[in-house]
C-alpha cells in the first residue's frame, strides 16, 4: 500500500551484510533552490532496523507523535548545557550549582560523544578515570582524579541528565540508572568525609593577634561570630548592613535561610565598621572586597575560600570555610543561647509549629541571646 506524501519511506540498504539493513527516513522540511526555482525536500533518518516490521513500527510511532530529529545527534556537552540551564533555575544556592559544575569538569572524555552512543561502560570509565588539570595551587598542571565524593556527585549528575534525555526521547534507555556506585567507592567516600572541627579559643586568639598582619583574618572572625554560611558571608551587601541597629541582612539556600536578620556581635563590631567604610570608599556594593583582586574587587565564594585557605595556612591551622559556622553554633550552644533563636539566626528550619507560626520574637531578644557569647 502506497504511503501518503511526506509520511516517510522505508527501504532496504544494499551492499555488505548489515545487522540492521532497513532504513527509515522522514521529511524534516523543505528548502528553496533559488536557481532552479524549485523546492527541495529535506530528508532525515529516524534509524536502522533489523526487520521491515520493526521499521514500519518505528515510522508509525514517529508519524503518530513526531519528535525533534535534531536531538538524535546531541552530544553530552550539548545536553549538559540544555539540562543545566533549566536545572540550575530550580536550585536555591550557588553552592549546589558549584558541585554540579565541578563534577562536569571531570567528564571531558564524554563531551563530544553523542548521547545515543553512550553506554554503561562509558559512564563507569569516566567516573573511574576522569580527571581535571588545575591551573593553580599545589597540583597546578597535574592530573587530579575524582575523589570518592566527587564520583558520587558525577553519578548523581549522570542520573539527572539521562532522566532529562529519556523524557525527551533523546535516548531510548536510561543507562545512568542501569548501574550503582561500587561498594568500594561508598566505603572510600565515608573514609574521606572529614569531621568538622570548630576553631579552638586558642586559635581564635591567634586570629585576633593577626587581624592587622594577615589579610582577610577579619573576615574569618566575622564568620565565627555571626554564623553565616561561607557563601552568604562572602556576598553580604553594604545596603544590608545597618550600623545604627547593629544588624546584618542576607542569606541563601533554604526558605529558612533567606532574608534573615543577624545581630552584629559587639566583639566584631569594629571589624564590620572597617569593612563597611572601605566598601563605601571603593564604591562597592559588597561588604567584603579584595583591592588587589585581578578579576574585580568583589568577593565570590571561590575567592573567599582561597583567601580563607591562605589565612589558616599562614597561621599554621587546619580548617575549611564552613567550620566558622560550626564554631559559632558550638559557642552559642555552650553559652546557653535559646535554641529557636539560634536556628533563626543561622537559618535552620523550625518544625515546631508553635514556635515557627505563632511565636513572634522581638529583635531585642535576638540581640540578648547573641550577647550571651562572651569570648
Amino acid at each position: 500500500m502506497r504511503r501518503a506524501n511526506s509520511s516517510g519511506s522505508i527501504y532496504k540498504m544494499k551492499g555488505s551484510k548489515r545487522r540492521k539493513p532497513w532504513r527509515v527516513r522522514v521529511t524534516a522540511g523543505w528548502e528553496i533552490d533559488l536557481e532552479k526555482g524549485k523546492s527541495k525536500q529535506i530528508v532525515k533518518t529516524i534509524g536502522y532496523y533489523a526487520t521491515r516490521a520493526e521499521a514500519e513500527a518505528a515510522l508509525v510511532a514517529y508519524n503518530e507523535c513526531p519528535y525533534d530529529l535534531n536531538t538524535k545527534d546531541i552530544t553530552f556537552k550539548e545536553l549538559y548545557e540544555k539540562w543545566s540551564e533549566e536545572y540550575f533555575k530550580k536550585l536555591n544556592g550557588v553552592s549546589s550549582q558549584r558541585t554540579i559544575i565541578s563534577a562536569y569538569h571531570y567528564c571531558s572524555s564524554l563531551y563530544n560523544v553523542k548521547m545515543r552512543d553512550i553506554r554503561v561502560y562509558h559512564l563507569q570509565e569516566c567516573m573511574e578515570n576522569g580527571f581535571v588539570i588545575p591551573d593553580r595551587g599545589k597540583e597546578k598542571g597535574k592530573r587530579r582524579y575524582a575523589s570518592a565524593a566527587t564520583k558520587a556527585r558525577i553519578k548523581s549528575m549522570f542520573n539527572l541528565m539521562f532522566d532529562y534525555a529519556y523524557a525527551r526521547d533523546i535516548v531510548d534507555r536510561n543507562y545512568a540508572r542501569a548501574f550503582e556506585i561500587d561498594k568500594d567507592i561508598r566505603i572510600q567516600q565515608k573514609r574521606e568525609q572529614r569531621k568538622n572541627i570548630p576553631f579552638s579559643q586558642e586559635e581564635i586568639e591567634i586570629l585576633w593577634e593577626n587581624v592587622s598582619k594577615v589579610k582577610f583574618t577579619d573576615m574569618v572572625l566575622i564568620g565565627i561570630y555571626s554564623g553565616w554560611r561561607p557563601q552568604e558571608l562572602a556576598i553580604l551587601q553594604v545596603k544590608d548592613i545597618d550600623l545604627e541597629s547593629d544588624t546584618m541582612f542576607g542569606g541563601l539556600k533554604t526558605d529558612a535561610g533567606r532574608n534573615r536578620c543577624v545581630p552584629i556581635h559587639p566583639i566584631i563590631k569594629d571589624l564590620v565598621v572597617n569593612r563597611f567604610h572601605e566598601a563605601k570608599e571603593l564604591g562597592s556594593e559588597y561588604l567584603f572586597n579584595d583591592v588587589e583582586g585581578q578579576q574585580g574587587t568583589y568577593m565570590t565564594y571561590d575567592k573567599y575560600r582561597g583567601r580563607f585557605d591562605k589565612v589558616v595556612s599562614r597561621l599554621s591551622m587546619e580548617h575549611h570555610p564552613h567550620e566558622t559556622r560550626h564554631t559559632f553554633i558550638t559557642k552559642a550552644k555552650r553559652a546557653g543561647m535559646d535554641e529557636y533563636i539560634l536556628k533563626r539566626i543561622v537559618g535552620h528550619s523550625i518544625p515546631d509549629i508553635t514556635e515557627n507560626v505563632y511565636t513572634h520574637r522581638d529583635f531585642e531578644e535576638f540581640r540578648e541571646e547573641m550577647n550571651k557569647i562572651k569570648e
